[in-house]
């Protein structure tokens, strides 16, 4: 039977409410949308057995399928789904009882609703059997996949599995039948329905798109009863009675905050908003008529701890009450805030300085605003932020609605932790969930203590801590953490954890057995930065960043981004060579035209799973990799030695998880050398082939560099200007782009080179004499780049928002900051086909793309000319203060 002949034969509509249909061929306008997906529904169906309907609007009708178990918002629980016949388009809104005896009798409610958008053909995936689309309900969103099920021998039932897809919509902590049971078109009940409560009639298409409703199930509120209003619309009528004397909502003394799930890789889709993730310690501030106190994540009141500065800098913001979410820091010279500084200025009493940045905006004025979307909350705060002293102890946290992946690279070549990510349209949840997204540079979390142990030097000191974490109501070792410390800092740890000595060990089994440990109370908190858990689940390459006393140690468990584990792999070193620098080397690098080419450079560092590809998409190998950088390495050691470094890490390939690195952590090479700068920062950098062969052991797949040698750290000599454009920008306005920031540059007396980022722009680069100070470069570079936006608004901009750089071309000055980076010249970019940055002539801008070359090619083909080698040839210095 064709079109909806099969669901009209099943049905007897002299007895049955359900609509029958309106024939096909007034149905033009859904032919419209044919490929482009429309409304969908999901009907709560208490037949003979309770169960869920799946319906996608396509070419007149609604595709169906029944969801025996209902959906699930966790991407590991798979729900079968057979595919039933087609359903009429007028089906979308019935609610009501199908009578004994008819097909399906029983209870139907509108359960969610919205609108669907496949991928690609939704017919020949249909024909296929794998439907992949996302969902923008009330309840349903994000990405899911519908996979036919193989037949088996004398079934008949069409099978396939709905699977939630594994993005910032899923939730592993909430099963959304049980939490969000109600209708959202009438609010009743499945019983109510039963029960003979008729909702009101409505035609479907017509209802709010979800999200604009005032309360909704998704904001957590209980659904109303027919004839009942809503907790807004009730309290608006209120309002209006008793319009001298308002009903005012009652400041809470403490709401738990909301908490962001850790995720590899930002979520994408202009739903999203992302913020700075701050490296300080979480506050609620609290404001009740000019009294202020500053509280924790946990609740505990530490208001005298920030000093009288920030207390009375937010009693004298223009509000009687308020309850304000934000971070408290401690920023460096570069701007950035740094979790070690805070501690250190509050241990010395030092809090004049400290900044409060607020981001959410929970209460004002006698207004619980909890259940507003995001971006209207952030607007009220940053309304009342507005007043206040931009470089005072108050700043209002801006967001970006900007892809997060940029956002998030952008933050970790400044130095900064990582970004927190939020749903725009989104209340505010207290506890963990999928609303908010964290994603870090490196990774980092809070750790029980465990124990210590002694340094085997003199037997007084701290030679490593023994953290931990809960697991199943006990508590689990995590590893030793061993670096990070300075003798201050270790003291004093010290004597803290020798007043909670402890007799026995607060592991089972051999954990709790182990020889030469200090074991304590596990009352104390630290913050460690690591680079990966192992299969075991222990940390690799881990750092002591601070003690976190805002946290209990009861609430620390092990927080994994939803990716695969890094393998435990070590790095050794051996007395032999490797494949690049022996007789056995199979690829001989060719001659170049007009030159001669350097020797490949050796090296004694032998690499585990040699054959481990790094970028699977070619098969390109971590042998390949070093391959690659041998022959390079004569061009681009004088690029690369003897600056710090900030690493980009894939120890199991680009496909795999990834990971910032800026400082040493232990077990590193002694090839790869440390050096620490004037606020005690451990700085990373090498000086031969052999340190650059322990990056690539390191699963390195980009290398990138300040723009400052480590003899002269805090004097740049070189600027660069990252020409990024925006989606659909065509190349050849790059290029020119390119030569304009190359001639504006020569009218105010510099010369500039050219390098390809290896990705889809140009880096501009202006060699300098190392005189002047990171605020002065980093000045000349804003300026430079504004004024250059200012002439030619059409052209370029100096914002990185996405509103300012649609159909333009970003200037990015941004890395000219103090421990700022930029790709280092030849260094290969974690992209597929492994493409890498390398300089070229300002001749062959019009015939080179910016991802021109790969290191398969180069590998293949031999280096590119040395067109740097007389780099700081045209340099000259800034004028004015440094």
């Amino acid at each position: 039977m064709a079109g909806l002949d099969l669901y009209r034969a099943k049905r007897d509509f002299t007895r049955t409410g359900e609509p029958e249909g309106a024939p096909q061929s007034k149905s033009g306008k859904a032919q419209a949308r044919k490929a482009h997906g429309g409304a969908f529904v999901v009907h709560k169906h208490a037949a003979r057995r309770l169960h869920y309907d799946l319906r996608l609007e396509h070419d007149g009708v609604l595709w169906s399928w029944t969801v025996t178990r209902g959906p699930s918002l966790d991407p590991d629980e798979k729900r079968l789904a057979v595919h039933v016949e087609d359903h009429p388009l007028e089906y979308g809104s019935f609610e009501g009882t199908i009578p004994e005896g008819q097909y399906g009798a029983g209870s139907v409610i509108v359960w969610d609703e919205g609108r669907w958008v496949p991928e690609g053909d939704p017919a020949f995936g249909l024909e296929k059997g794998h439907l992949s689309f996302m969902l923008e309900g009330h309840k349903l969103a994000g990405q899911w996949h519908l996979v036919r099920l193989k037949p088996r021998r004398g079934e008949k039932r069409d099978n396939w599995l709905l699977i939630k897809v594994d993005d910032a919509a899923a939730r592993q902590d909430e099963d959304i039948l049980e939490t969000a049971p109600h209708s959202v078109a009438s609010g009743l009940s499945i019983e109510d329905i039963a029960a003979g409560r008729a909702p009101k009639p409505r035609v479907w298409g017509k209802t709010k798109r979800p999200g604009t409703n005032d309360v909704s199930e998704a904001g957590r509120q209980p659904p109303a009863k027919q004839g009942s209003k809503t907790p807004r619309a009730a309290k608006s009528k209120a309002a209006r009675k008793t319009a001298k004397a308002p009903q005012r909502d009652a400041l809470p003394d403490f709401v738990p905050p909301c908490l962001a799930t850790l995720q590899e890789k930002p979520p994408a889709g202009e739903r999203w908003l992302h913020e700075v993730k701050f490296d300080g310690y979480r506050l609620q501030a609290r404001i009740d008529h000019g009294a202020v106190r500053l509280l924790t994540r946990s609740g505990l009141d530490w208001t005298e701890r920030f000093g009288a500065t920030l207390s009375k800098a937010l009693a004298d913001l223009p509000c009687a009450t308020a309850l304000i979410d934000g971070e408290v820091v401690a920023l460096s010279d570069s701007g950035v805030s740094s979790f070690g500084a805070l501690q250190e200025a509050l241990s010395e009493g030092a809090t004049g300085a400290l900044v409060f940045f607020g981001f959410d905006l929970l209460h004002l004025d006698g207004q619980d605003l909890r259940a507003d979307p995001l971006l209207a909350r952030k607007g009220r705060l940053e309304d009342l932020f507005r007043g206040a002293d931009e470089t005072g102890p108050l700043r209002y946290s801006e967001h970006f609605i900007e892809p997060g992946q940029t956002m998030l690279r952008h933050a970790c070549r400044m130095g900064l932790e990582g970004v927190i990510s939020k749903r725009a349209d989104a209340p505010y949840r207290s506890g963990r969930g999928r609303d908010w997204v964290k994603s870090k540079c490196t990774l980092r979390q809070e750790f029980v203590i465990a124990g210590y142990v002694p340094s085997k030097g003199s037997g007084r000191e701290l030679g490593s801590i023994v953290v931990a974490y809960h697991e199943g109501g006990a508590l689990k070792p995590a590893g030793r953490v061993g670096t990070g410390f300075t003798r201050a800092s270790a003291a004093a740890l010290k004597k803290r954890l020798d007043a909670l000595r402890s007799e026995s060990s607060p592991f089972e089994g051999a954990a709790g057995r182990e020889k030469g440990i200090v074991w304590v109370k596990p009352d104390l908190v630290a913050e460690v930065e690591f680079g990966a858990w192992t299969r075991s689940k222990t940390l690799r390459h881990a750092s002591f960043l601070g003690l976190r006393e805002d946290k209990p140690a009861e609430d620390v468990v092990a927080e994994q981004p939803m990716e695969a584990l890094a393998d435990e792999e070590p790095a050794p070193r051996a007395k032999t060579r490797s494949r690049s620098g022996s007789a056995k080397a199979k690829r001989k690098p060719a001659k170049a035209a007009g030159r001669s080419v350097a020797p490949k450079a050796t090296t004694s560092v032998t690499l585990s799973s040699p054959d481990k590809p790094l970028w699977p998409d070619i098969g390109f190998t971590k042998q390949d990799l070093l391959d690659y950088y041998a022959t390079v390495w004569p061009v681009m050691a004088p690029h690369v030695i003897d600056r710090p470094l900030s690493l980009v890490r894939a120890p199991n390939g680009i496909g795999g998880h990834s990971f910032f690195q800026k400082h040493a952590m232990p077990g590193m090479p002694e090839t790869i050398h440390r050096i620490r700068d004037k606020d005690g920062e451990e700085l990373l950098f090498i000086r031969d082939f052999d340190g650059l062969a322990a990056l690539v052991q390191l699963g390195t797949v980009e290398i990138h560099l300040w723009g400052a040698t480590v003899e002269a750290v805090e004097t740049p000599d070189q600027i660069i200007f990252d020409l990024d454009p925006d989606a659909g920008v065509p190349l050849e306005r790059v290029r020119e782009a390119a030569l304009t920031v190359r001639d504006r540059l020569k009218e105010v007396g510099f010369d500039s080179l050219l390098k390809t980022s290896g990705g889809k722009g140009y880096h501009v680069v202006m060699p300098l004499k190392a005189r002047a100070g990171w605020d002065r470069v980093k000045g000349f570079a804003r300026d430079f780049a504004q004024a250059l936006a200012g002439s030619e608004p059409s052209r370029f901009t100096a914002t990185l928002s996405k509103k300012a750089r649609k159909g333009k071309i970003f200037v990015d000055y941004l890395r000219n900051g103090r421990g700022s980076t930029a790709i280092a010249p030849y260094s290969t970019r974690a992209r597929a086909g492994a493409p890498v940055a390398v300089p070229i002539a300002w001749d062959d801008l019009a015939t080179t793309a910016p991802d021109a070359f790969s290191a398969g090619a180069v590998l293949r083909d031999g280096p590119p000319a040395d067109l740097w080698a007389g780099f700081f040839d045209s340099a000259r210095p800034l004028t004015g203060k440094g």
